[in-house]
Protein backbone atom coordinates (compact mmCIF):
# COMPACT_ATOMS: atom_id res chain seq x y z
CA UNK A 1 0.00 0.00 0.00
CA UNK A 2 2.00 3.12 -1.22
CA UNK A 3 0.69 6.50 -1.25
CA UNK A 4 2.32 8.64 -3.68
CA UNK A 5 4.17 5.81 -5.74
CA UNK A 6 7.13 5.04 -3.24
CA UNK A 7 6.23 5.82 0.49
CA UNK A 8 4.81 3.70 2.44
CA UNK A 9 1.85 5.31 4.32
CA UNK A 10 2.16 6.28 8.29
CA UNK A 11 -0.08 4.80 10.26
CA UNK A 12 0.76 6.37 13.35
CA UNK A 13 2.78 9.32 14.67
CA UNK A 14 4.12 10.59 17.93
CA UNK A 15 5.64 13.94 18.01
CA UNK A 16 6.30 15.70 21.23
CA UNK A 17 5.38 12.79 23.60
CA UNK A 18 6.19 13.45 27.71
CA UNK A 19 4.43 11.41 30.11
CA UNK A 20 5.30 11.94 33.82
CA UNK A 21 3.54 10.49 36.84
CA UNK A 22 2.11 11.57 40.26
CA UNK A 23 4.81 10.51 42.58
CA UNK A 24 4.80 11.15 46.41
CA UNK A 25 7.88 12.88 45.66
CA UNK A 26 6.71 15.31 43.15
CA UNK A 27 6.28 14.93 39.20
CA UNK A 28 8.26 11.89 37.94
CA UNK A 29 9.13 12.65 34.37
CA UNK A 30 9.44 9.11 32.35
CA UNK A 31 9.33 10.00 28.61
CA UNK A 32 10.07 13.56 27.90
CA UNK A 33 9.52 14.64 24.53
CA UNK A 34 9.83 11.74 21.70
CA UNK A 35 8.77 11.78 18.45
CA UNK A 36 8.59 8.62 16.02
CA UNK A 37 6.67 7.84 12.59
CA UNK A 38 5.66 4.30 12.25
CA UNK A 39 5.04 3.44 8.60
CA UNK A 40 2.71 0.64 6.91
CA UNK A 41 4.28 -2.88 6.39
CA UNK A 42 7.63 -1.45 8.52
CA UNK A 43 9.31 -2.25 11.64
CA UNK A 44 10.48 0.24 14.53
CA UNK A 45 12.23 -1.34 16.82
CA UNK A 46 12.73 0.69 20.57
CA UNK A 47 15.95 0.15 22.31
CA UNK A 48 17.19 1.03 25.28
CA UNK A 49 18.35 -0.46 28.90
CA UNK A 50 15.13 -0.96 31.89
CA UNK A 51 13.86 2.42 32.74
CA UNK A 52 14.55 4.15 29.31
CA UNK A 53 10.71 4.82 28.89
CA UNK A 54 9.94 2.39 25.97
CA UNK A 55 6.97 0.70 27.03
CA UNK A 56 5.69 3.56 28.89
CA UNK A 57 5.80 5.29 25.15
CA UNK A 58 3.56 2.67 23.59
CA UNK A 59 1.29 2.16 26.72
CA UNK A 60 0.38 5.83 26.03
CA UNK A 61 -0.67 4.98 22.45
CA UNK A 62 -2.63 2.26 23.76
CA UNK A 63 -4.23 4.24 26.76
CA UNK A 64 -3.33 1.77 29.05
CA UNK A 65 -1.68 4.44 31.09
CA UNK A 66 -2.53 4.52 35.29
CA UNK A 67 -4.31 6.80 36.78
CA UNK A 68 -1.62 9.01 37.92
CA UNK A 69 -0.12 9.24 34.57
CA UNK A 70 -0.25 12.65 33.10
CA UNK A 71 0.34 13.04 28.83
CA UNK A 72 1.86 16.97 28.09
CA UNK A 73 -1.04 18.73 26.50
CA UNK A 74 1.18 19.53 23.92
CA UNK A 75 1.85 16.06 23.17
CA UNK A 76 0.09 14.45 20.22
CA UNK A 77 -0.60 10.74 19.05
CA UNK A 78 -2.10 10.28 15.52
CA UNK A 79 -3.49 7.14 14.25
CA UNK A 80 -4.12 7.20 11.01
CA UNK A 81 -7.48 5.12 10.24
CA UNK A 82 -7.41 3.35 6.38
CA UNK A 83 -6.38 6.41 5.04
CA UNK A 84 -8.66 8.74 6.95
CA UNK A 85 -8.49 11.94 9.09
CA UNK A 86 -5.99 10.85 11.93
CA UNK A 87 -7.38 10.36 15.06
CA UNK A 88 -5.68 12.16 17.91
CA UNK A 89 -5.58 9.46 20.75
CA UNK A 90 -4.27 11.71 23.60
CA UNK A 91 -8.13 13.39 23.04
CA UNK A 92 -10.12 10.75 23.54
CA UNK A 93 -11.33 8.97 26.63
CA UNK A 94 -9.53 6.16 28.16
CA UNK A 95 -12.56 4.44 28.70
CA UNK A 96 -14.64 5.80 25.53
CA UNK A 97 -16.05 3.63 22.55
CA UNK A 98 -13.87 5.31 20.44
CA UNK A 99 -10.33 3.77 22.06
CA UNK A 100 -12.13 0.70 22.90
CA UNK A 101 -12.36 0.16 19.31
CA UNK A 102 -9.20 0.97 18.49
CA UNK A 103 -7.64 -0.44 21.17
CA UNK A 104 -7.11 -4.69 20.57
CA UNK A 105 -8.35 -4.40 17.16
CA UNK A 106 -6.35 -1.77 15.29
CA UNK A 107 -3.55 -1.62 17.30
CA UNK A 108 -2.93 -4.28 19.19
CA UNK A 109 -0.18 -5.78 22.10
CA UNK A 110 2.07 -8.88 23.12
CA UNK A 111 3.00 -8.27 26.64
CA UNK A 112 6.21 -9.23 27.86
CA UNK A 113 4.32 -12.31 30.11
CA UNK A 114 1.94 -13.60 28.35
CA UNK A 115 1.02 -16.02 31.84
CA UNK A 116 -0.08 -12.03 33.50
CA UNK A 117 -2.06 -11.11 29.87
CA UNK A 118 -4.03 -14.70 30.15
CA UNK A 119 -7.28 -15.08 32.66
CA UNK A 120 -6.24 -18.32 34.09
CA UNK A 121 -10.51 -19.11 34.53
CA UNK A 122 -10.60 -18.63 30.39
CA UNK A 123 -9.61 -20.86 27.59
CA UNK A 124 -7.09 -19.61 25.18
CA UNK A 125 -9.95 -20.14 22.72
CA UNK A 126 -12.37 -17.86 24.88
CA UNK A 127 -9.84 -15.06 25.50
CA UNK A 128 -9.16 -15.23 21.04
CA UNK A 129 -12.26 -15.66 20.41
CA UNK A 130 -13.39 -12.70 22.69
CA UNK A 131 -11.09 -10.12 20.60
CA UNK A 132 -12.79 -11.49 17.32
CA UNK A 133 -16.14 -10.76 18.24
CA UNK A 134 -15.63 -7.66 19.81
CA UNK A 135 -13.43 -6.11 16.77
CA UNK A 136 -15.08 -8.51 14.05
CA UNK A 137 -18.35 -8.92 12.67
CA UNK A 138 -18.88 -12.52 12.70
CA UNK A 139 -20.97 -15.55 14.24
CA UNK A 140 -19.64 -17.53 17.46
CA UNK A 141 -19.00 -20.45 15.21
CA UNK A 142 -16.86 -18.07 12.60
CA UNK A 143 -15.21 -16.87 15.27
CA UNK A 144 -14.01 -19.90 16.53
CA UNK A 145 -12.76 -21.37 13.33
CA UNK A 146 -11.03 -18.02 12.83
CA UNK A 147 -9.11 -18.71 16.29
CA UNK A 148 -8.34 -22.01 15.27
CA UNK A 149 -6.67 -21.23 12.40
CA UNK A 150 -4.77 -17.91 13.89
CA UNK A 151 -3.82 -20.98 16.52
CA UNK A 152 -1.91 -22.61 13.22
CA UNK A 153 -1.01 -19.84 11.65
CA UNK A 154 1.69 -19.02 14.59
CA UNK A 155 2.33 -22.79 14.93
CA UNK A 156 0.85 -24.07 17.57
CA UNK A 157 0.83 -28.16 17.35
CA UNK A 158 -3.26 -29.30 17.28
CA UNK A 159 -4.60 -26.23 17.32
CA UNK A 160 -8.49 -27.51 17.64
CA UNK A 161 -6.98 -29.19 21.00
CA UNK A 162 -5.08 -26.40 22.08
CA UNK A 163 -8.16 -24.08 21.60
CA UNK A 164 -9.67 -25.49 24.40
CA UNK A 165 -6.82 -25.68 27.47
CA UNK A 166 -5.81 -23.27 29.62
CA UNK A 167 -3.42 -20.65 29.73
CA UNK A 168 -1.20 -23.11 32.74
CA UNK A 169 -1.52 -26.04 30.30
CA UNK A 170 0.55 -24.79 27.40
CA UNK A 171 4.50 -23.50 28.12
CA UNK A 172 6.14 -20.73 28.15
CA UNK A 173 6.57 -20.29 24.27
CA UNK A 174 3.15 -22.03 23.27
CA UNK A 175 1.64 -19.24 25.47
CA UNK A 176 3.49 -16.69 23.46
CA UNK A 177 2.64 -18.08 20.79
CA UNK A 178 -0.85 -17.81 21.64
CA UNK A 179 -0.52 -14.04 22.84
CA UNK A 180 0.67 -13.88 19.65
CA UNK A 181 -2.50 -15.32 17.29
CA UNK A 182 -4.52 -13.20 19.85
CA UNK A 183 -3.06 -9.96 18.72
CA UNK A 184 -3.12 -10.87 15.68
CA UNK A 185 -6.42 -12.44 15.04
CA UNK A 186 -8.56 -8.76 14.68
CA UNK A 187 -5.85 -8.04 11.99
CA UNK A 188 -4.04 -4.81 13.61
CA UNK A 189 -2.77 -2.01 11.14
CA UNK A 190 -0.25 -1.22 14.10
CA UNK A 191 1.35 -4.50 16.36
CA UNK A 192 3.62 -3.28 19.47
CA UNK A 193 5.52 -6.16 20.97
CA UNK A 194 7.17 -5.35 24.25
CA UNK A 195 9.99 -7.69 24.44
CA UNK A 196 7.68 -10.50 22.94
CA UNK A 197 10.44 -12.94 23.14
CA UNK A 198 12.56 -12.25 25.96
CA UNK A 199 11.22 -15.24 28.28
CA UNK A 200 11.75 -17.30 25.69
CA UNK A 201 14.56 -19.37 24.56
CA UNK A 202 16.91 -18.88 21.45
CA UNK A 203 15.47 -21.56 18.97
CA UNK A 204 11.81 -20.40 20.47
CA UNK A 205 12.65 -16.91 19.97
CA UNK A 206 14.25 -17.22 15.94
CA UNK A 207 11.05 -18.86 14.74
CA UNK A 208 8.95 -16.28 16.99
CA UNK A 209 10.32 -13.61 15.15
CA UNK A 210 10.13 -15.31 11.67
CA UNK A 211 6.91 -15.62 12.51
CA UNK A 212 6.27 -11.97 12.98
CA UNK A 213 7.90 -11.21 10.12
CA UNK A 214 5.76 -13.44 7.50
CA UNK A 215 2.84 -12.50 9.44
CA UNK A 216 3.76 -8.39 8.91
CA UNK A 217 4.20 -9.10 4.96
CA UNK A 218 0.95 -11.07 4.86
CA UNK A 219 -1.09 -8.66 6.59
CA UNK A 220 0.80 -5.42 5.99
CA UNK A 221 0.69 -4.43 9.24
CA UNK A 222 3.37 -1.66 11.37
CA UNK A 223 5.18 -3.27 13.76
CA UNK A 224 6.92 -0.89 16.72
CA UNK A 225 9.50 -3.76 18.42
CA UNK A 226 10.10 -3.06 22.26
CA UNK A 227 13.39 -4.49 23.04
CA UNK A 228 16.72 -4.09 25.05
CA UNK A 229 18.61 -6.20 22.92
CA UNK A 230 20.19 -4.74 19.66
CA UNK A 231 21.06 -8.18 18.50
CA UNK A 232 17.05 -8.98 17.93
CA UNK A 233 16.60 -5.12 16.36
CA UNK A 234 19.07 -6.03 13.41
CA UNK A 235 16.88 -9.20 12.76
CA UNK A 236 13.52 -7.47 12.94
CA UNK A 237 13.84 -3.42 12.46
CA UNK A 238 13.87 -1.26 9.46
CA UNK A 239 14.39 1.51 11.81
CA UNK A 240 15.54 1.57 15.17
CA UNK A 241 15.23 4.48 17.79
CA UNK A 242 17.47 4.32 21.00
CA UNK A 243 15.83 5.51 24.10
CA UNK A 244 18.00 6.66 27.24
CA UNK A 245 16.07 7.99 29.99
CA UNK A 246 13.07 9.55 28.34
CA UNK A 247 14.45 10.62 25.51
CA UNK A 248 15.49 8.91 21.73
CA UNK A 249 19.59 9.58 21.43
CA UNK A 250 19.63 8.14 18.21
CA UNK A 251 17.33 7.49 15.22
CA UNK A 252 18.19 5.81 11.68
CA UNK A 253 17.90 2.46 9.68
CA UNK A 254 18.28 0.26 11.09
CA UNK A 255 21.60 -1.11 8.97
CA UNK A 256 23.03 2.82 9.74
CA UNK A 257 22.86 2.85 13.40
CA UNK A 258 23.80 -0.52 13.68
CA UNK A 259 26.98 -0.40 11.21
CA UNK A 260 27.64 3.56 12.36
CA UNK A 261 26.84 4.10 15.46
CA UNK A 262 27.31 7.65 16.19
CA UNK A 263 26.05 8.03 19.61
CA UNK A 264 28.23 7.26 22.60
CA UNK A 265 25.82 5.66 24.42
CA UNK A 266 24.19 3.00 20.83
CA UNK A 267 28.32 2.58 21.08
CA UNK A 268 28.47 1.36 24.40
CA UNK A 269 25.03 -0.79 23.63
CA UNK A 270 26.67 -2.24 20.34
CA UNK A 271 30.12 -3.12 22.40
CA UNK A 272 28.14 -4.97 25.17
CA UNK A 273 27.12 -7.57 22.56
CA UNK A 274 28.66 -10.65 22.04
CA UNK A 275 30.30 -11.64 18.69
CA UNK A 276 31.21 -15.00 17.31
CA UNK A 277 33.98 -13.53 15.89
CA UNK A 278 35.79 -11.94 18.71
CA UNK A 279 34.80 -15.05 21.42
CA UNK A 280 38.14 -13.59 23.42
CA UNK A 281 37.39 -10.22 23.67
CA UNK A 282 35.77 -9.26 27.00
CA UNK A 283 32.73 -7.49 27.05
CA UNK A 284 32.39 -3.65 27.73
CA UNK A 285 29.72 -2.68 29.99
CA UNK A 286 28.43 1.03 30.05
CA UNK A 287 29.41 2.10 33.73
CA UNK A 288 27.12 2.75 35.78
CA UNK A 289 23.19 3.00 36.04
CA UNK A 290 20.23 4.75 34.34
CA UNK A 291 20.05 7.93 37.38
CA UNK A 292 16.49 7.87 38.85
CA UNK A 293 13.99 10.10 37.10
CA UNK A 294 13.27 12.11 40.35
CA UNK A 295 16.75 13.13 40.13
CA UNK A 296 17.07 13.75 36.16
CA UNK A 297 20.83 14.95 35.41
CA UNK A 298 20.83 18.35 34.06
CA UNK A 299 22.13 18.80 30.34
CA UNK A 300 22.38 15.97 28.17
CA UNK A 301 20.43 13.01 30.29
CA UNK A 302 23.94 10.38 29.32
CA UNK A 303 26.14 12.78 30.47
CA UNK A 304 26.85 10.97 33.97
CA UNK A 305 27.72 8.21 32.16
CA UNK A 306 29.64 9.05 28.67
CA UNK A 307 33.40 8.43 28.03
CA UNK A 308 33.23 11.55 25.42
CA UNK A 309 31.48 14.20 27.35
CA UNK A 310 32.63 17.82 27.13
CA UNK A 311 32.72 19.52 30.72
CA UNK A 312 31.03 22.98 31.05
CA UNK A 313 28.79 21.82 27.88
CA UNK A 314 26.95 18.48 28.24
CA UNK A 315 26.78 18.65 32.14
CA UNK A 316 24.61 21.91 31.55
CA UNK A 317 22.76 21.94 28.20
CA UNK A 318 20.35 19.95 26.31
CA UNK A 319 22.10 18.77 23.09
CA UNK A 320 19.31 19.36 20.03
CA UNK A 321 18.46 16.75 17.23
CA UNK A 322 21.38 16.91 14.55
CA UNK A 323 20.87 14.96 11.12
CA UNK A 324 24.56 13.53 10.98
CA UNK A 325 23.66 11.28 7.26
CA UNK A 326 20.25 11.19 5.42
CA UNK A 327 17.26 9.74 7.98
CA UNK A 328 20.08 9.15 10.49
CA UNK A 329 19.91 11.30 13.53
CA UNK A 330 21.46 12.01 16.61
CA UNK A 331 21.40 14.01 19.69
CA UNK A 332 24.72 14.99 20.45
CA UNK A 333 26.94 17.81 21.07
CA UNK A 334 29.95 15.93 19.51
CA UNK A 335 27.99 16.28 15.98
CA UNK A 336 26.83 20.22 16.24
Amino acid sequence: MTTNGHHPATVLSVSNLKVAFKSDEGLVKAVDGIDFTVKRGQTLGLVGESGSGKSVSTKAIMQLLPKTAIIDSQSRIHYYRNGSEPVDITRLKPTGREIREIRGGEIAMIFQEPMASFSPVYTIGNHIMEAILTHRRMTKKEAKELAIEMLDKVGLANPRVRIDQYPFELSGGMRQRAMIALALSTNPAVLIADEPTTALDVTIQAQILELMKQLQDEFEMAIIFITHDLGVIAQVADEVAVMYLGRIMERGRTHDVIFNPRHPYTQGLLKAIPKLTHLYERLIPIGGDIPSPLSRPTGCPFHTRCLKRIPGRCDVNEPAVTPVAEGHEVSCFLYE
